[in-house]
């Protein structure tokens, strides 16, 4: 796989990254175009699911400590992004979706938008191991280290399972947000975790599937371009069946009531119908749909568990 890689990629996208090197070499770039290297439009969902994991811990913490926790994800989450547009400037150079990103664009040199994530990363987890706890620091340094070095690094061009593996990463940020509160990991959290992963493929699949000349280009061995779009569709419905008993499961183990429960099986059954669809499509329409639903079916299911926790219907042990 990583021979596919080496192979798609190549000396384009050698060139064009020297080429990239060398305009952004002295370019100091804007306040906003540090901002753009934070991904913000996913530190946005990080942030939340971070912030619920925290929320729906039990035991009580103080709002000043909490508002912390919460800056020392979003901080990290915004470091990985930092560092992943750093090193996936060649790819991203090449793809019509990412080429206008300071790095590719000439913007930022890589130099400052390595030290910028790398600044930030150590920054957000020695914050949260001294204002929180130990166990909350180490869980935001393995998710940074997770998404840099085995996802960014490792796994995105090396093999179509780089999403199903490397999810792991984005699932970590509930886990951190009960750490923060509890000092350890409950099954609750296990659960807010498997959520997440188990909602990945389904979700970036959907993406890939109308951008697979982007991928197929840039070298990316994404499902749609290895297996084909038949597969990744197949797999995509197999991911929202299993998401069915995972989204009842706070309810099962009493962390939630039916308040949550009963949504959330309507919300993966709707999560379903949107995989059948784009079984049964042969255009991109109903792939963009799904993808934009998937991000609604996350929110909803964890404001959800929020709302069950502060109406006092189940309380997380």
């Amino acid at each position: 796989m990583a021979d596919l890689s080496a192979s798609l990629i190549g000396a384009p996208a050698a060139r064009i990254a020297a080429a990239g090197n060398a305009a952004a070499s002295n370019a100091i770039g804007s306040v906003g175009d540090y901002f753009a290297l934070l991904k913000p439009r996913v530190m946005s969902l990080v942030v939340f699911t971070g912030w619920a994991g925290l929320y729906l811990a039990p035991g009580q913490i103080h709002p000043v400590l909490a508002a912390v926790a919460v800056l020392c994800i979003a901080v990290a989450a915004g470091a990985s992004g930092a560092i992943n547009m750093w090193y996936e400037r060649d790819i991203d150079a090449l793809m019509e979706r990412t080429k206008d990103r300071p790095l590719p664009a000439g913007r930022v040199a890589p130099g400052d938008a390595l030290g910028f994530g790398v600044i930030l990363a150590i920054a957000s987890v020695m914050l949260m191991a001294l204002a929180l706890n130990v166990v909350a620091g180490i869980l935001l340094a393995i998710t940074l280290a997770f998404y840099v070095f085995i996802y960014t690094i490792w796994l995105k061009r090396r093999t179509p399972q780089n999403i199903v593996i490397g999810g792991a990463a984005g699932a970590f940020p509930p886990i951190v947000g009960w750490a923060a509160v509890t000092g350890q990991i409950g099954l609750p959290a296990l659960v807010l975790f498997a959520l997440i992963f188990f909602w990945t493929p389904p979700h970036f699949w959907a993406l890939a599937l109308y951008r697979t000349g982007d991928y197929a280009k840039a070298g990316v061995p994404m499902l749609p371009v290895v297996a084909g779009a038949r597969e990744t569709k197949k797999q995509m419905l197999l991911y929202t069946v299993a998401l069915w008993p995972v989204a009842l499961a706070p309810t099962l183990l009493h962390a939630a009531s039916w308040f949550y429960g009963g949504p959330a099986l309507a919300l993966s059954a709707l999560f379903t119908l949107c995989a059948i669809r784009v079984m049964r499509d042969p255009g991109e329409r109903a792939a963009k749909q799904m993808f934009g639903f998937s991000l609604l079916y996350l929110f909803l299911l964890f404001a959800l568990l929020v709302a069950d926790r502060a109406l006092g219907f189940a309380v997380a042990s």
